[in-house]
């Protein structure tokens, strides 16, 4: 049972004749009991209604969706009242309470529109139905427990850098009108030698039965970037993808750049695969399965969050040799911290560079940079110091990983998937892959 604010009214009015007629104290309490017994009996009873949750597709962070409930009334009477549909704050539901009004035998539809601030599972565990009696004075309430989800992507703000990178490796690939060729080491076609070219490119079998032509001139090959190349996204979400870069985790800027990689990747012919894990692997998604990989990528990293527990990288060479035996590109998204690398990353590398080529990409706080240069007080100066400190430690790091050949992507978080693309377009287009 429930009482509404204009049940209020009418007890403050019946509290004003019981001022003026005393003796009928009693008479009046009855009266106000017996409007409300009858408000409730009379209201619709929101245990007859039949609440059916309409899927949802999954979207993108920021984007708006709406999630819809239909409400069937198997009573034999109206029911007039609320409905408020439980769904989380992150969810951003703009219009979760709503008038209801179901006729008898009939079923309406209850509309919320929905524009999540967060990745992840978001979930509606019951939907509240508030049924109010003709009079307005009393009802009465029930919560139907039927979950409604929705999944919600990353948002992948990095796409903006998606055509400009495909534009670089498609003129790597003498693809374009001025057709530019790149180096690589997969044969292209043959021509004519000229001055400058490397000598090593020379192809003496043609340049032969040139002579034996018309023509007496050197031939040489022309090579192109690979294709069909393996590339493993390894993504660390333990306790260090938790710390906080720019207000948000550092796990954010990991899959944005996973995801330019993925798509850029993906779309150069390469077979990219994708791994997420801390001490077990939570995530996992591959180019070569069925459907969009971009979609599948951010449809299993949609539910990745930071653990609190150290990352176990001595797994991650037999999850790599189970995704491929060839040489692949090995990417891992992991912070330049020095205590989890020297205990966790660098004892496996060699497992690894033995085989592949690996890049070591990290998200670098852009406030060690300005407390840094804050040196105006005596709390500054120490505050600068501890920032210099870390920031000598990460160069550390990237340098000893850089001796065990690991190439080290380190940049502020709207930097970092540019430039882990850049990487990859440079290893490309050097043949290094």
């Amino acid at each position: 049972m429930i009482f509404t604010p204009r049940l209020l009214w009418v007890t403050l009015g019946l509290a004003l004749a019981v001022v003026v007629l005393p003796d009928l104290f009693w008479l009046w309490m009855v009266l106000l009991a017996a409007l409300i017994l009858a408000d409730v009996l009379l209201a619709g009873s929101p245990r007859r209604l039949k609440v059916v949750r309409e899927p949802v597709g999954p979207l993108r962070s920021s984007e708006t969706t709406t999630a819809g409930t239909r409400v069937e009334n198997s009573g034999a009477r109206a029911l007039r009242g609320w409905v408020k549909d439980g769904w989380q704050p992150t969810a951003g539901a703009e219009d979760g309470l709503q008038r209801l009004q179901v006729s008898a035998g009939g079923a309406t539809t209850v509309q919320v529109r929905l524009t999540p601030k967060r990745r992840g599972n978001l979930r509606s565990e019951h939907i509240t139905i508030r049924s109010i009696g003709p009079m307005g004075l009393a009802g009465r309430q029930v919560v139907h427990h039927v979950a409604h989800e929705l999944r919600v992507l990353p948002e992948f703000r990095s796409r903006r850098h998606l055509p400009s990178k495909l534009r670089r490796l498609r003129e790597l690939d003498g693809t374009t009108a001025v057709q530019l060729r790149g180096a690589g080491t997969e044969f292209d076609s043959l021509r004519d030698y000229v001055r400058g070219d490397d000598v090593r490119s020379i192809d003496w079998r043609a340049t032969a039965r040139r002579q034996d032509g018309a023509g007496g001139h050197l031939v040489v090959r022309t090579w192109r970037p690979e294709r069909d190349r393996r590339v493993i996204l390894c993504l660390d979400a333990s306790r260090t993808s938790a710390a906080r870069v720019e207000d948000e985790p550092r796990l954010n800027a990991g899959i944005e750049a996973a995801l330019l990689l993925g798509a850029l990747a993906s779309s150069a012919g390469d077979r990219v695969d994708f791994m997420a894990f801390q001490r077990q692997l939570v995530a996992r998604a591959s180019s070569s399965e069925r459907g969009d990989f971009l979609n599948l990528m951010a449809t299993s990293m949609a539910p990745v969050e930071p653990v609190l527990v150290e990352a176990d990288f001595s797994q991650l060479p037999a999850q790599v040799a189970s995704v491929s035996s060839h040489r692949s590109l090995v990417v891992v998204l992991t912070a330049l911290d020095s205590a989890s690398l020297q205990e966790g990353l660098l004892p496996v590398l060699p497992a690894l560079t033995a085989k592949h080529r690996v890049v070591v990409a990290s998200v670098q706080d852009p406030e060690l940079q300005r407390r840094g240069q804050q040196r105006g007080t005596a709390a500054q100066v120490y505050r600068a110091a501890a920032a210099e400190r870390t920031l000598i430690e990460h160069r550390t790091v990237a340098a000893e990983l850089s001796a065990m050949g690991v190439e080290v992507v380190e940049a502020a978080p709207e930097e970092l998937p540019p430039a882990l693309a850049d990487a990859y377009i440079r290893l490309k287009a050097t043949g290094k892959l």
